[in-house]
């Protein structure tokens, strides 16, 4: 599609959920989600992998509860290091099992000390005597695949068809050396999965949520002009020279030349940016974890090859991240207040254009699980946007 076929279609991608009577629904043309919280467009895709938490926050011998997409999980590590993932309900009574204690190779339930080893296998019921006839074995509680990568553990999430025979690995982080620094910083976040990722590729609100004089203020403010293109799931801003009212940009560039930034948008929840200076790089990942139906995590990941000259860099850049993170976190916390209202949304304009392609990629990929078909991405081809900021 050329671009004035594709403008033609950005005024409106998807009718509206339900029949509104709303002042903010008068000019329907721009409405395309319903926000209410018995929709189901922000849930979680299935067949993904998450990140449930960092690795360092369960060790060796130890087990933590974590709420993933609404499921119940309890990860815990064995005394190998090797981490699992289970359902965090026993299937006895319903207790948390994250209440009970885990030697390192079995789970115990604190109401009736049932055990299950780290496969959500059942081993022991300590109440039932030798000839009672039941077979504790062929208890189980769901076991999730989880995996570590980057820092994180990882669960996969499966869908109605359950776990692939050829499971994918998680998504690595896409380094670009052997050599490099890493930090990781996760923020609570208030907010509904969509919206919270409506966020998180949003190209407009940095002037106005990051303002600072290390970021950009509306003084700033001035015409841009990005390409985008189609990933097999996502899309991406290619490659362009960094912005030159975003003081961050120009530390990178100090190391090596003038910098080049190329940024990425994946399903289900991830996005990338790439900072480049001839040799030198930064990358940092974002992840909208959702958790519920209305509070998700910000996960963020950051590694570079760059800034050996500045001294205290990881220290340096954990502040700078948590500052901008916590800028973020406290606008959806305001945003959520006139989300109760179940307002529908408008987006409009090419500063919207990749939140609508967002709304309809994920749409797509449900109609292609379901049907089995190929996904119709709603991007199809090199398309050049406009806005200011």
């Amino acid at each position: 599609m050329n671009d004035a076929g594709w403008r033609a279609d950005c005024v409106a991608v998807l009718a509206p959920a339900a029949v509104f009577d709303y002042p903010e629904a008068h000019n329907r043309s721009h409405i395309i989600m319903d926000t209410s919280s018995n929709g189901t467009q922000s849930q979680p895709l299935t067949g993904f992998w998450y990140a449930a938490l960092l690795s360092s926050d369960v060790r060796a011998g130890q087990m933590k509860s974590q709420t993933l997409a609404g499921l119940p999980l309890v990860i815990c590590r064995d005394r190998q290091g090797r981490v699992a993932a289970l359902r965090d309900i026993c299937p006895h009574r319903a207790m948390p099992l994250s209440f009970g204690c885990f030697d390192g190779e079995r789970i115990e339930c604190s109401y009736h000390g049932w055990q299950f080893d780290t496969t959500g296998r059942c081993r022991e019921i300590p109440a039932l005597v030798v000839d009672s006839g039941v077979q504790p074995e062929k208890i189980s509680v769901t076991a999730y695949p989880a995996k570590e990568r980057d820092g994180y553990v990882w669960v996969y999430v499966p869908g109605k068809e359950g776990v692939p025979a050829a499971l994918p690995e998680p998504a690595a982080l896409p380094v670009l050396s052997e050599s490099y620094r890493t930090l990781h910083i996760s923020v609570p976040l208030t907010s509904t999965l969509d919206n919270g990722l409506l966020g998180l590729i949003d190209p407009a609100h940095g002037p106005f949520v990051h303002r600072s004089p290390w970021w950009r203020s509306r003084a700033t403010i001035r015409e841009k002009s990005k390409t985008y293109e189609p990933l097999p799931l996502g899309f991406r801003m290619v490659s362009h020279p960094a912005s030159s009212n975003s003081s961050v940009y120009k530390l990178v560039g100090l190391s090596g030349g003038a910098p080049s930034v190329t940024i990425d948008f994946l399903l289900p929840n991830i996005r990338i940016e790439t900072i480049q200076s001839g040799s030198q790089w930064f990358l940092s990942r974002a992840m909208i974890t959702p958790i519920s139906d209305t509070q998700c995590r910000m996960d963020f990941c950051a590694a570079w090859d760059c800034l050996r000259w500045l001294p205290f860099s990881k220290t340096l850049l954990r502040l700078f991240g948590r500052a901008f993170l916590n800028q973020d976190t406290s606008v959806m916390a305001r945003q959520a207040i006139g989300l109760r209202h179940n307002p529908p949304l408008m987006l409009l304009g090419d500063p919207d254009a990749p939140a609508k392609w967002y709304v309809k990629l994920k749409a797509a990929y449900l109609a292609a699980q379901q049907s089995g078909g190929a996904l119709d991405h709603p991007l199809k081809g090199p398309v050049t946007l406009r806005w200011r900021t």
